[in-house]
């Protein structure tokens, strides 16, 4: 016999048992999006690989060793999309959506794709829900996606846990000064730099900043300081933002080393982090990148965005206890239903009820057993409550209800009372 085939290493199969949980997470997000009037899009999965060679930049790690890129049957290079904000400008840049200085609020979810080695809460196939907004200039923005995210940990229940990091990347014309002036520092102290920064140190040299090594970083603190370089535009900006931020009485902290891996961002850069998660901390990122519908083709378009890690945020949930118990059941009401004439009349009872209480998770027993058997599953499904229909319940049209959770004497309940019975049960899940 053959090998069973398994799941490619670092693209995990979500099993019934977890999509509760990340239903509840989508949801609360989609919601909160709907409030502050975002629209979804939703962009292919695959795109020409020179998308993000022009955006993210070819000097960083995901274009250099991360991509997904293939060759297809027509001799076109294509890569799996590693994240969204390429796409999604695309998408406004092709269908004309930010055109004539039209503002545009955007939401999109969905899987990316990344090389790298997986390790908890960090794999080939994760899945973000991105924000992209176009054409708003002012801190306002910035702002108020910061607002947006800070609702979002507190409906979730996790302020507690994430911790907001701020910096301010300049404009680009400053960010080349300032560049000039780190390489000119680094270049005096390569023989000291770890590996991995001497080999960014030309092609990429605001990534050494981020540099894990201790001793990099022991390095930097005599190196020239971005702060010192930034423009005017960029500092009123940054000085705007943080009034938003301290009125709505958002705590953050300013992180001077935070410069994110991708080389579209400007002006504003933002990342929360938590310290749950062991290394992989970040769990929701972005910043301004002003320049980026110029560079992939079109017109001088102001853009502002984030993007947030599901996989990490779920994991966050499950490790601080913050798992809805409600959310962890997927049946509110389990159908038993004993011998042939009981079993033909619980389909058509069912499909009533669900006609007269929307939203009550029915199941119905979907093959037979003895009544111990048929309490086991119901016990197993997580329901509230089961029904029982037998031979002396289908004489007198009645159903019997017995409480599963907590206390309760079981009740017989006449048909034509069930569905508000039923209704009234809905409400307590």
């Amino acid at each position: 016999m053959s090998k069973p085939l398994q799941a490619i290493r670092g693209m995990n199969d979500i099993l019934p048992e977890q999509t509760p949980l990340w239903r509840y997470f989508e949801g609360t997000v989609s919601s909160l999006l709907d409030g502050y009037g975002y629209q979804q899009i939703r962009m292919p999965i695959v795109e020409f690989t020179e998308l993000f060679k022009r955006s993210i930049g070819e000097v960083t790690d995901i274009v250099e060793k991360e991509m997904y890129t293939f060759e297809d049957r027509n001799g076109d290079s294509l890569t799996l999309r590693p994240e969204g904000t390429a796409a999604c400008v695309r998408a406004v840049l092709e269908h004309g959506l930010a055109g004539a200085g039209q503002t545009q609020k955007l939401w999109y979810i969905g899987p990316m794709f990344r090389h790298e080695r997986p390790q908890k809460g960090r794999y080939r196939q994760f899945h973000q829900i991105g924000v992209e907004v176009f054409n708003i200039n002012g801190p306002d923005i910035d702002a108020e996606l910061i607002l947006l995210t800070w609702r979002l940990w507190g409906l979730l229940g996790i302020r507690d846990a994430v911790k907001l990091e701020l910096n301010s990347l300049g404009t680009a014309a400053a960010r080349a000064v300032y560049r000039d002036a780190l390489v000119a520092f680094l270049s005096e102290h390569a023989e000291q730099l770890d590996e991995d920064s001497r080999r960014r140190m030309h092609s990429n040299p605001l990534r050494v900043l981020d540099s894990k090594s201790a001793d990099t970083q022991a390095l930097l603190s005599n190196a020239p300081k971005l702060e010192d370089y930034l423009d005017e535009e960029s500092r009123v900006h940054f000085a705007g933002l943080k009034a938003r931020l301290d009125a709505a009485g958002v705590p953050y902290v300013i992180n001077t080393k935070l410069v994110r891996g991708l080389d579209y961002y400007s002006k504003t850069v933002f990342e929360w982090v938590t310290d749950q998660l062991g290394s992989q901390g970040t769990v929701c990122a972005g910043g301004r990148y002003d320049g980026l519908v110029e560079q992939m083709g079109g017109k001088a378009t102001p853009g502002v965005g984030f993007a947030m890690g599901i996989e990490r945020l779920v994991l966050l949930l499950e490790t601080l206890g913050k798992v809805p118990a409600a959310i962890a059941r997927t049946v509110d009401v389990y159908l038993c239903a004993f011998g042939e004439a009981a079993e033909l009349a619980a389909v058509a009872l069912s499909e009533q009820v669900r006609d007269q209480v929307p939203g009550l998770r029915l199941q119905v027993n979907a093959g037979a057993g003895s009544f111990k058997s048929q309490f086991k599953k119901a016990d197993k499904s997580g329901a509230l409550y089961a029904l029982i229909l037998g031979e002396d319940e289908l004489a007198q049209q009645v159903v019997g209800c017995k409480p599963l959770r907590g206390q309760g004497e079981q009740q017989s309940i006449a048909w034509s009372d069930l569905a508000d019975h039923l209704a009234t049960y809905a409400n307590q899940a």
